[in-house]
């Protein structure tokens, strides 16, 4: 049996095998083909390759921003779905670290084209990559928060 963590990190390898292991088939298929559909139309591939070949320029001229802009909500919702599914994050704010990270990462694929970091263009792969920590984060200390003001209220 496929633990929640096994299908937290088969998420994050593709987003819907997860479901599949969940056996949520319809809601599985639904997130691959969501995922072929973005990647296919934001060039996320190209934009991949030519960032880890350190062409930032080229990466940010390949990138369809419009397409783009969908993919961390559509990433980190696939961890999330099958983590939940599998039983983890039992407590009721488990889902926030997946929505800030998300957030966190969007508005990083906003600013990946303008914002330079110590004078570095980091484009569309570096900068969404580096506001995952934040996010999650963030998620993880308003989760807290949250839970102690539930917990004090009772």
């Amino acid at each position: 049996m496929a633990t929640s963590i096994e299908r937290l990190l088969w998420s994050i390898a593709l987003p819907g095998f997860g479901q599949f292991l969940n056996g949520k088939l319809i809601k599985g298929m639904v997130i691959v083909f969501l995922e072929f559909l973005i990647n296919v139309q934001a060039n996320f591939n190209e934009v991949i390759i030519s960032s880890f070949h350190g062409n930032i320029e080229k990466a940010i001229a390949e990138t369809d921003y419009l397409w783009l802009m969908f993919y961390p909500c559509l990433y980190f919702f696939a961890m999330w779905d099958a983590f939940k599914d599998a039983g983890g994050g039992r407590n009721s704010y488990s889902f926030l670290p997946f929505v800030f990270a998300a957030y966190f990462v969007t508005v990083g694929c906003i600013y990946s084209s303008t914002l330079k970091l110590f004078g570095v263009l980091l484009g569309p792969i570096w900068l969404p990559i580096l506001c995952v920590t934040p996010g999650v984060c963030v998620g993880f200390f308003l989760m807290r928060i949250i839970r102690k003001k539930h917990i004090e209220q009772f």
